[in-house]
């Protein structure tokens, strides 16, 4: 690492007042990914502020939805059992992101703000657009069955790692956040950039700004939700596809009022699947209309060389997890 220097803030207008006066300041929580890529020297920081002690941690579950802080810790956030009957796609994604041990020390605000990367981006021997803008990328050429299959570029065909994103898009989630002089309520579809030209721009953030809540507005489907995710292990693997599904249900026949499709694993930022939810809302949650929003899920999709596989596993991946929630009682 290089050197840096280290503060710790005690509010939060001191804190993004200290960030975004100096162009080389990040913030620092828990550190699961920042820390990474200092070691590695893809990020080196001048300095660091340190935000775990503002007061940014709660888990507040309100009749007109919820609030968590951008401090407040996967792990916690997850164990909620409001949350978990609730909002069980909220807690099954956070639960099946990463390690316990990292889940225990990842914030929320932290989480949402994974780089968008590839194993390309890692190793500093092949070009990478999004470690430096311009060099090109050697996953259009490489090998590339863990990329995009819906809004890439040719300067970028990395995915969005987070599965705790995938959720918040099917709850509908607004980020809020704080920078000098200035509140910003972010629907979470507007958070992360395509790639475009500049893969190196992720999301819509500034510099100096910070993330220090997300709310989930209380909805009709949250609480028959459901998060699956499918990769090439069990543990501490991001995803080759993820599915985060609701649904709102009436009557014996399980008419659909209102559902949400997000896919993971499968864009630049999880890719929200507002043609399967078409192909739910007025029809009985049946094999036929199931396989209706299976199709209509991959609608659009352009895989490449290695990826035609995330077309079928995603189809599947729409079936098993709307058929999950129809079992459920």
């Amino acid at each position: 690492m290089i050197p840096f220097s280290y503060s710790r803030a005690s509010d939060v207008g001191a804190a993004v007042a200290e960030v975004a006066a100096e162009p080389g300041a990040a913030f620092i929580a828990g550190a699961t990914e920042l820390a990474n890529w200092m070691k590695i020297g893809i990020q080196a920081p001048t300095h660091l502020v340190d935000i775990n002690a503002l007061p940014l941690s709660e888990i507040a579950v309100r009749q007109d939805g919820l609030r968590l802080g951008g401090l407040a810790r996967m792990s916690d956030v997850a164990a909620t059992p409001a949350i978990r009957q609730g909002y069980p796609v909220l807690s099954e994604a956070l639960e099946r992101g990463a390690s316990a041990q990292i889940r225990n020390m990842g914030t929320m605000g932290g989480n949402l703000l994974q780089r968008t990367r590839c194993p390309y981006f890692r190793e500093a021997s092949y070009p990478c657009n999004k470690r430096e803008p311009g060099a090109g990328c050697a996953a259009l050429t490489g090998p590339h069955r863990l990329h995009a299959i819906f809004g890439a570029s040719d300067a970028c065909i990395a995915v969005h790692p987070s599965d705790l994103a995938v959720a918040l898009t099917v709850l509908d989630a607004v980020v809020h956040t704080q920078s000098p002089g200035a509140e910003r309520a972010i629907p979470i579809g507007e958070l992360y950039r395509p790639p475009g030209d500049t893969p190196d721009r992720e999301t819509a953030l500034e510099h100096g700004e910070l993330i220090v809540a997300v709310e989930i507005p209380a909805a009709p489907f949250a609480a028959r939700s459901h998060y699956l995710k499918i990769r090439d292990r069990e543990s501490y693997e991001f995803a080759l596809v993820s599915v985060a599904a609701c649904l709102e249900l009436d009557g014996p026949d399980k008419v659909v009022r209102s559902a949400r499709v997000a896919l993971g694993g499968v864009a630049y930022t999880p890719w929200r699947a507002q043609a399967a939810e078409d192909a739910l809302v007025g029809k009985p949650l049946t094999e036929a209309s199931v396989a209706a929003a299976r199709a209509a899920a991959v609608q659009g999709a352009q895989p490449r060389r290695d990826t035609g596989f995330k077309v079928t596993l995603a189809e599947r991946a729409v079936v098993r997890a709307l058929t999950t929630i129809g079992e459920r009682p």
